[in-house]
């Protein structure tokens, strides 16, 4: 892919420097090896960081580690705790975890969003931990531990959580801001999303993992019903194309009834004004948000990215989806794959939103930053579209910096030329998502591990 190896062998590198260790093993890797700062809470292995890194480890055959990461984080979603003297339901993964060594003894310290700004739950934590279960088992082949008791019990504990009674109409899950990689204030709360699609392929992932037998038959039924609704969902009222953003500006408000054309009661005066000469004739995508009154326009890639990779977008969908992406390349990808969202909010919009967050200025961080580790997210895409170029032309613009530039966790501005001015320097999952997407790129028949709808359970 025209990467050369002093690059790969430096990223490798890196990235073993950041394995952490408990009882003689390797469990995790740690968020960031930056030197040069306080390293903060970067020293954890977070959940979501993790996901990228265990990609990585499986395409090189090194799988012991995303076992021994899915059991000690198994055994921390089982030991009871109680946040602000309340007690949170049993399921919930932490969001990030450490090694704590005192004296002889080592024991792990977790976050579940006690420490973490603003004391936000880590919302996608459980999602990615059951699509990494599913990822293991497809790249190992090691359909016993999925099927271990307790396993089977964490997958249910999940379960419980997503799928109990609740006052929304909706098959969408309601969470707030700061719940997923965009862990500070966007204007994401409601139903964004990224959550969705994580949720999607969670239950998707649940589904191939759960043994029909006993109380998971009732269990499995629940998922298929869920995931019938939650497609039906996002493919009717997140999708944006021309055609619906013209249906939209004629839409008449408060509707009432089951006619209802207008269902979510959107002001046609909502459309912003950059949109219509953005979205493109052959594009489309997943809008950031829908709820009542609410219809967030913004582009975000990884909600739109996996909507792809976990099979929420149909074929024609994705097709569009990357339609809009190689439309619009010098905004969503330009010198470095690829903008979290877009476009960035400025001035009103701005303070409003983020409460003038200093990290989220306009074309910073989540708002508007480039983010090298959704490489990986926009290779998985474009591969199962049959569409390899975008993904060797982004790794190409991706490999001109970042071993130079030492992996940093994001990159500013428009066109993503300026490393992050506080950005952590050997960033983990931006080393992870280049290695990953060069190797997957070299052994395209392991795409096969990304099929969520692959059946993997045992025997009855």
């Amino acid at each position: 892919m025209g990467v050369s190896t002093q690059t790969l062998d430096a990223g490798w590198a890196a990235l073993k420097r950041s394995m952490m260790f408990y009882r003689g093993k390797a469990v995790g890797t740690a968020a960031a090896c930056d030197e040069t700062v306080d390293p903060l809470n970067y020293d954890q292995c977070f959940t979501r960081d993790f996901a990228v890194s265990a990609i990585a480890f499986l395409l090189r055959g090194e799988t012991e580690i995303v076992r021994h990461f899915l059991e000690v984080t198994l055994e921390l979603q089982s030991r009871e705790r109680r946040m602000n003297y309340f007690k949170p339901g049993l399921g919930v993964m932490p969001a990030s975890f450490k090694v704590v060594h005192d004296s002889d003894e080592e024991h792990l310290d977790s976050d579940f969003g006690e420490q973490a700004i603003a004391k936000v739950a880590p919302i996608d934590a459980v999602f990615w931990w059951l699509i990494l279960l599913k990822l293991y088992t497809s790249a190992s082949g090691d359909t016993a531990f999925a099927q271990q008791w307790n396993v089977q019990k964490g997958i249910r504990y999940i379960l419980d959580l997503c799928l109990t009674n609740r006052f929304d109409l909706f098959p969408t899950l309601l969470v707030p801001d700061g719940s997923f990689m965009i862990d500070r204030r966007m204007g994401v709360y409601g139903y964004p999303l990224d959550i969705q699609v994580l949720f999607f392929g969670a239950l998707r992932a649940a589904r191939s993992l759960l043994r029909p037998s006993g109380e998971n038959i009732e269990y499995a039924k629940a998922v298929s019903e869920r995931i019938t609704d939650l497609t039906y969902h996002i493919r009717q009222y997140y999708w944006l194309d021309v055609e619906q953003l013209r249906q939209i500006y004629r839409y008449r408000s408060d509707e009432f009834g089951l006619a209802s054309d207008n269902h979510f009661n959107i002001y046609p005066d909502a459309i912003p004004t950059w949109l219509e000469s953005w979205i493109t004739d052959n594009g489309g995508y997943f809008v950031g948000n829908v709820g009542p009154g609410q219809m967030d326009f913004r582009w975000f890639a990884q909600g739109n990215l996996l909507s792809i990779v976990v099979g929420l977008a149909d074929k024609p969908e994705g097709h569009e989806i990357l339609n809009q992406i190689e439309g619009r390349w010098s905004d969503l990808v330009s010198a470095m794959p690829i903008k979290a969202c877009y476009p960035a909010l400025e001035g009103r919009d701005w303070e409003m939103v983020t409460g003038c967050d200093p990290k989220n200025t306009p074309w910073s961080y989540h708002n508007g930053g480039s983010w090298p580790f959704m490489l990986l997210w926009l290779a998985l895409a474009a591969m199962k579209l049959k569409r390899n170029a975008l993904a060797e032309q982004a790794l190409q613009l991706a490999a001109k910096r970042l071993e130079i530039d030492q992996w940093p966790e994001y990159y500013d501005g428009r066109c993503g030329r300026l490393i992050g001015k506080d950005a952590r320097l050997f960033q983990t999952w931006t080393i992870a998502g280049f290695l990953a997407t060069h190797d997957l790129l070299n052994d395209p028949d392991k795409l096969s591990w990304f099929n969520f709808e692959n059946t993997i359970v045992g025997p009855h």
